[in-house]
Order: C-alpha cells, then structure tokens, then sequence
C-alpha cells in the first residue's frame, strides 16, 4: 500500500501523515446508519490510533493507520459499503450534499443521478467537487464546491460555478447533464493548471454565464436529528461507540460544520464545545504544520470577537472560508491576519504562541 503525500486522500491512496495514514470516506449522501458507524469506530480503534476526523467536505477520515494493516483496512471498509470497490470511481465521488436532503427531495434527486453518471465526468483535479444544495435555501455557502446547484432567490434550481455571484436556472431533470458539460468546459478550457473553478479565469461558456443569484442563505440550518458537534471535528471512537451502544439511533449524517446529526433519538445530550472556532491538527501530526494548533486555539477562543481558524500551514485545511481572525503557521511561528483566509497578507507576522496571547489579553 503506497502512501500518498501532499494529495487529497481517499481509501484507496491514503495520505501520510505524522500520525500514520490518513484514510477518508465518502459516505453516500453524507449518511451512514448505525451499524456502519459501530463499525467504523470499531474499525478505527483496530487498524488506526482511534481518532476520526469530520473534514469540510462532510467526509470522515481514520488517523493513525499503519502500513500492515491499511490493506485489510480497506477490505473491510469495501465489504461495509462505505468505500467503492473501484478506486477510480470512488477518486470521483467528490459530491457534497446538503445535510438537510430528504428521500425524493431535490437534492436526493440530483446527488443520485450524478453519482450514476459519474464514469461521464472527465478525469478532474482531486480536489475539484461538486455541491449539491437544493433545499428552499443555500446550506452550502461556506462550504468547499466548485461547481454548485442552489436555490435561486427566484425559486429556481440554480448552476453556479464557484467564484462567480450569479448561474443560470435550470428546468428539473437538467442538473446532471449541466454539471457534466460544466467540467468538460473547466477542463477543455485549461482548468486543470487552475485546479480549482474559483481560480479558473477563462470566461464561463455563454450557456453557463448568468446572473440569477442564490436565495440569501440560511441563519440555522434545518437539519434532520440531533446536531453532535465535536471539538475540531475530531471523533474519539472509543467515546463515541459508547454513546452509540447506549443510544436508539438509526443513523449519522456527517457535515461540512464539524458536526454530525444523530437520528432516531432526540435524548441524548450534546457535548458542550467550542463551535465558533476551527483549527487543523497541526504539528506534529501533519508534515506540513509548521506550528502547534489546537491548544492554541482552545486558550484564544474565549477572547475572540467572531470566528477564530488556527491553520498549522496557508493550505487551510479546517477552514476555506474567511474568519474573523485567522492565525497561519509559516516557519515555526504564526501570521496574524483579520477577516480572510489562511495564508493572508499578515497584519502582524511571524509572532510566537507568547506574542499571540499577549496580543489578544490571555493571561
């Protein structure tokens, strides 16, 4: 099993990382029913140090793996249904779903059809997805799509690819199709040195330009069952299988939020975290962390105006999204920006974890 540094991981080309490997799932629409997460768990603890992280993208990933065992690893994981037994199709299941979707609602409709057709997308940057975000008002906004289907303010069924303000209305039953033609554009038009839509500067084709914008998105979001948020996105799957077992749930759905929803029993009692701040795991765990990160932001967050990102590197991982203030690892120190993103022109730069405190009144 060769591991994959610097690429987004998936099961079948884990990422290492200072921890052991990273392996990620995909979970089909984001939802897994109880004994597939008993299972995870315990497959985590077995083959991994028992940790799983909820990345942006709703996704899981087991840490901690070892080479030995990453292959019966996957094995059990394929025989679980929760990874393709295909590597390139599951590469492709790059699609992000609105955690509120219902069985038969829009969102369903569109994220089933385009994960059928997926052997029709040409091959894309591992990184590039899709968010599929059809409920009566955007979910999605912050979190990472390159190509989006939204509600429009007008009520319609929107495409938009990322970085631009308005797409076009689409009739019910187009959205496959237009997404599929959309990444063949982004390729045919050099997009795969861009990597990414928003960085993409060709002109979208006419078909594709429009100015119809996004209903204004939702303050809290309605979502199925009992929100679970976890500190940093981090599952401790020893904990985590305790409360399954003694729980009724019927099943998880995973979110771009650092949080998953608990169905099917609404007496459990979430664990009080912090949720306005994000931080990656940092060093020594990544490779490419320069700096510490969680407890940083554990000691800050109390003392800070809005949302807080701690990122051991300019990649961002936790967060792709601005935030109030947001701390960048760069040589073993950080840079201290405000209101942007991880790797920001700094206001203040190259401060140690002392400077930081003392910036921000922490004693």
């Amino acid at each position: 099993m060769s591991a994959i540094r610097g690429w987004c991981p998936t099961a079948w080309r884990p990422m290492a990382a200072g921890d052991g490997l990273l392996v990620r799932i995909r979970p089909q629409m984001g939802r897994m029913v109880r004994d597939a997460m008993l299972s995870l768990c315990e497959l985590a603890i077995a083959y991994g140090n028992g940790q799983i992280d909820v990345t942006s993208r709703a996704n899981l990933q087991i840490r901690g793996v070892g080479e030995d065992g990453c292959p019966t690893l996957i094995a059990e994981l394929v025989a679980l249904g929760l990874v393709d037994p295909d590597p390139a199709r599951e590469a492709r299941r790059t699609i992000l779903v609105s955690p509120g979707w219902t069985p038969g609602d829009d969102t369903h409709r569109i994220a089933q059809e385009l994960d059928r057709r997926l052997a029709e997308l040409p091959p894309l940057p591992a990184k590039f997805g899709f968010a599929i975000d059809a409920g009566t008002a955007p979910m999605l906004a912050d979190a990472p799509g390159d190509i989006r289907i939204e509600r429009s303010a007008a009520g319609h069924l929107l495409l938009r690819a990322d970085g631009r303000a308005g797409g076009i209305a689409l009739a019910p039953g187009e959205e496959a199709d237009a997404l599929i033609a959309l990444t063949a554009w982004f390729i045919a038009s050099g997009g795969d040195g861009a990597t990414r839509m928003a960085r993409h500067t060709a002109p979208l084709p006419a078909w594709a330009s429009g100015d119809e914008r996004p209903a204004t998105a939702v303050a809290v979001p309605d979502v199925p069952g009992t929100p679970w948020p976890l500190a940093f996105g981090r599952i401790d799957a020893p904990s985590f299988l305790e409360v399954l077992r003694r729980s009724t749930a019927t099943a998880i759905r995973t979110t771009p939020w650092r949080a998953l929803l608990i169905e099917g029993d609404h007496k459990l009692i979430a664990p009080d975290v912090p949720v306005a701040v994000d931080a990656c795991v940092g060093a020594p765990a990544c490779p490419q962390a320069s700096v510490a990160t969680r407890a940083l932001a554990a000691r800050l967050a109390p003392f800070v105006a809005g949302r807080l990102h701690v990122s051991g590197c300019a990649k961002g991982c936790a967060r792709a999204a601005p935030a109030a203030v947001v701390l960048t690892g760069r040589a073993g120190r950080y840079d201290l920006a405000f209101d942007a993103r991880a790797g920001a022109a700094p206001a203040h730069a190259a401060l140690d974890a002392a400077a930081l405190l003392q910036h921000f009144g922490v004693r």
